[in-house]
């Protein structure tokens, strides 16, 4: 008897096509799939109309996993493979990274469930990519805390961090906050820091820049705004 598998679905970073981002094998899989894990239902039938499904989503089955689902729901998820394969997908990028759904592909490897990573564009990997600082040594933070102190005082430790083991350090932050965020970055980091912000990256407006502090404050003085674009940032300290 075939073993049911938890296929791993990337999605695009912003409103591309997803045949722009995406390789063949993973619309191979999703016309295959019948149910999916989703982090939110309206971003996962959007997707898979545009990849190819418009008319059959009403035939899809869809669970969210999100934030506010328990332990206890998300052991309930597991019934699902006793139907047959299941795609997880996030609202962009790749599943289980900094997402919600890694609890998912937990319980898959608890149970013995074949877990099947699919390639698709990771934001994270982009941005250090494209950023020019150390890519042998990194970090990934997740979200500095929302409090304008705690934040500043998680940005002095990374900096330390950062410094000390000559490590890009990397993280992300709530869109809205993110002018607040590189305003932070551009007056606490000290001189030598490197800063790179990217954000959009995949669409045709993306914007990557590693620049000094000094010349960010000076770009931020003459009115420059990141705005609400998904944004990764990233610092490597001297």
């Amino acid at each position: 008897m075939k073993m049911s598998r938890l296929y791993l679905i990337p999605t695009p970073l912003g409103d591309n096509d997803p045949r722009e981002v995406l390789p063949a094998a993973v619309f191979d899989v999703i016309h295959k799939l019948k149910t999916y894990v989703v982090e939110e239902t309206r971003t996962a039938r959007r997707f898979l109309s545009g990849a190819g499904l418009k008319g059959g989503i009403s035939e899809l089955e869809f669970h969210e996993l999100n934030e506010h689902t328990s332990q206890e729901e998300v052991e309930m998820l597991g019934n699902l493979f006793e139907k047959g394969d299941v795609g997880l997908m996030t609202e962009a990028g790749l599943p289980a990274v900094a997402d919600p759904g890694s609890r998912l592909v937990a319980l898959c490897h608890r149970r013995g469930i074949e877990v099947v990573p699919l390639s698709g564009p990771s934001s994270l990997m982009m941005a250090l990519m494209s950023s020019g600082l150390e890519g042998q040594r990194f970090s990934f933070l997740g979200y500095l805390p929302a409090k304008t102190e705690e934040r500043r005082a998680a940005i002095r430790a990374a900096v330390r961090r950062s410094a000390s083991g000559n490590e890009t350090i990397i993280f992300i932050e709530t869109p809205y906050r993110n002018d607040s965020m590189l305003d932070d970055l551009a007056r606490i980091c000290p001189t030598g820091t490197r800063i790179c912000c990217a954000a959009n990256l995949t669409l045709p407006d993306a914007f990557i820049r590693t620049l000094g502090p000094g010349e960010w404050k000076s770009m931020i003085d003459k009115g420059f705004k990141i705005g609400k674009r998904p944004c990764v940032f990233l610092i490597l300290a001297k």
